[in-house]
């Protein structure tokens, strides 16, 4: 992929502090897919190996909750990147994305982020701040989200013993 492939996401924070050489030499690593809305990109508890950049379109993430149901956790738009976790730390993943309006992602794997960082530590060295400081505006914004499931959950406790 050539360097203007990144023309629309250039904003990303994902990008946060890099230049046109780093950008040049990153673009050469992501692979570009057009896939249509409904499409599953991965699914929670699946291994994770690759950190997808929207370019255009939305991508809803979902969490497994008590008795089948998922529960919106996020909506991502353009610019923002999603699985990003699994380029440094591997594993499952923790939660579903699935395509919420047509669109275009670019992803890179977790193969192509090490030889990357092999060849250009420094560059290495950026992305993974970067990543670190995704994870961690999430962590934060999420830990209400997470108190609430919390009490909704005591209260649907409280309210069963009740009933008995």
């Amino acid at each position: 992929m050539k360097l203007e492939a990144l023309d629309d996401v250039r904003d990303s924070a994902f990008f946060k502090g890099l230049e046109d050489g780093d950008l040049a030499l990153l673009a050469e690593s992501f692979h570009e897919k057009e896939l249509q809305e409904g499409t599953t990109v991965f699914v929670e508890n699946m291994p994770g190996e690759t950190l997808y950049l929207i370019k255009s379109g939305a991508v809803r993430i979902t969490k497994m909750m008590a008795e089948g149901e998922d529960k919106i956790v996020l909506v991502l738009g353009p610019e923002e990147v999603f699985g990003e976790l699994s380029i440094i730390a591997g594993g499952q993943r923790t939660a579903t994305a699935r395509v919420a309006e047509n669109g275009i992602l670019l992803s890179l794997s977790r193969r192509d982020f090490d030889t990357l960082c092999e060849r250009h530590p420094r560059l290495g060295i950026k992305l993974i701040r970067n990543v670190a400081e995704v994870f961690s505006r999430r962590v934060r914004e999420s830990e209400q989200d997470y108190y609430d499931m919390l009490r909704w959950a005591m209260r649907r406790n409280s309210s069963s013993k009740e009933l008995l």
